[in-house]
């Protein structure tokens, strides 16, 4: 499952971006209240933990006897949507003995960051670095000594610091075969999720609600056990198009009343793109610094241009996080997907828009998740703090894909039409690609 508690409390000292993000809401996009989205959601800061900290020291974030004003007050001072709350009811993570059926464990993200809430326990927090990866925090909004403080904790790197994450600190979420008493059927195995995982075999041991059609997937229900060599079975038809989680706990224990579909399928996405960014730093920055050593023993004067084993690196964990951040591999959606419109006006709330009103977040749920098929991701600081040599390797891959007549395979999935819109939706809302091509589209 996704964990979101952290180790570190990031880089505290940068400045917010200066770009500004243009909030516009689409007809066909938003919501009767629309445009009228919350500061916070509009503006995120650019560092939730530092805002955290910030108020943590200030005394604005403090203990108080309702959780879920604390747990409103956690989302409104590090941006992250209310509607973005998705649940989860198996017994795998750090808070396993109280999750239950009818006390499942909600998780809250913005693009930035993830924040974890079991009513009864303590706040997870989990924020990403991309020089170490992922940080894991804890916060006891039940102490009593004041002001509260984020704890690191060490014991969710028992999971996410191991093969599932290339033993680098990652996030994970997982579809398992899940008892009624919330453990899995280990025997049988799970599925790690992300946009490329067929529907049926995603969200076991979670909640999920929307409308789907003729999808199936592995959610609201549990296995049957069918022996121990054979893998446990479930009813999948149980569990389709489910709106109303009533049924299955108190809704009025949690900031939302749902587990969005949609919400789900972007935090799966988001989640295996964090990785790649940070995974890619990471690798970079070890070969970079191994080079350079090997450059320094031979008296010579290490140039990354010429190190074939730094450039071959390079290029290889560059191709790995453009399949993800072009949707390369994603499923094709055999029916429209109808989620909460509350979760779509609340995550495009800090879109960044061209002069025709296009952006990453534009999303199409009729036959695959966005519209345009490049990862919003590109703004975030997991991407801008990527090591120089591979986010310039990025960029350049990138910018020669998205000319109509290019002829890369990682960019066959996209027409020449859809090509031009992601690059001109790049040259006026990311600064970053703007100054690597020239100059941006007026």
């Amino acid at each position: 499952m996704l964990c979101t508690w952290s180790t570190g409390c990031g880089n505290n000292s940068q400045e917010p971006r200066s770009d500004a993000t243009i909030v516009r809401v689409s007809e066909n996009q938003a919501r009767d209240d629309g445009d009228q989205a919350p500061a916070h959601l509009a503006s995120p800061p650019t560092h939730p933990t530092s805002a955290i900290v910030k108020a943590l020291e200030s005394g604005e974030l403090r203990n108080t006897a309702d959780d879920l004003a604390f747990l409103r007050q956690m989302l409104q001072i590090t941006g992250t949507p209310e509607a973005s709350q998705v649940l989860v009811f198996s017994l795998t993570s750090h808070q396993d003995a109280i999750i239950r059926r009818d006390n499942p464990r909600a998780i809250y993200y913005s693009d930035e960051a993830y924040i974890g809430y079991v009513p009864g326990g303590v706040i997870e927090y989990s924020d990403v670095d991309p020089t170490v990866g992922t940080g894991f925090y804890v916060l006891d909004q039940t102490e009593e000594k004041s002001p509260l403080h984020l704890r690191n904790t060490e014991s969710c790197l028992l999971c996410h610091e191991g093969g599932r994450t290339e033993y680098n600190r990652g996030l994970m979420v997982r579809s398992v075969f899940v008892r009624g008493n919330g453990f899995p059927y280990t025997n049988s195995g799970s599925f790690m999720v992300s946009h490329d995982t067929p529907m049926e075999n995603r969200w076991g041991g979670w909640y999920v609600t929307g409308e789907h059609g003729d999808i199936r997937h592995m959610g609201n229900v549990v296995a049957t056990d069918n022996g121990e060599n054979t893998r446990a079975s479930i009813d999948r038809n149980a569990g389709a198009n489910i709106t109303d989680l009533s049924p299955y706990f108190n809704p009025a224990k949690y900031l939302s009343t749902g587990s969005d579909i949609v919400a789900l399928m972007v935090l799966e996405h988001q989640v295996e793109m964090h990785n790649r960014l940070t995974q890619g730093g990471i690798v970079v920055n070890e070969q970079t610094a191994r080079s350079a050593s090997i450059a320094k023993s031979l008296g010579e004067e290490f140039d990354p241009a010429a190190s074939d084993t730094l450039q071959l690196v390079i290029r290889s964990r560059a191709d790995k996080i453009l399949r993800h951040m072009l949707y390369v591999d994603e499923i094709t959606l055999t029916n429209a997907i109808h989620g909460d419109e509350a979760f779509i006006t609340q995550f495009r709330a800090n879109r960044r828009e061209d002069a025709a009103g296009r952006s990453l977040k534009d999303f199409d749920l009729s036959t695959r998740m966005f519209k345009y098929r490049c990862s919003y991701m590109i703004y975030t600081q997991a991407f801008e703090q990527m090591p120089e040599l591979l986010k310039t390797a990025v960029y350049e891959r990138l910018a020669a894909g998205l000319k109509r007549d290019s002829t890369d395979e990682l960019f066959k999935h996209l027409d020449a039409d859809e090509r031009e819109a992601i690059d001109t939706i790049l040259r006026q809302t990311h600064a970053g690609f703007a100054a690597h091509v020239g100059t941006p589209i007026e």
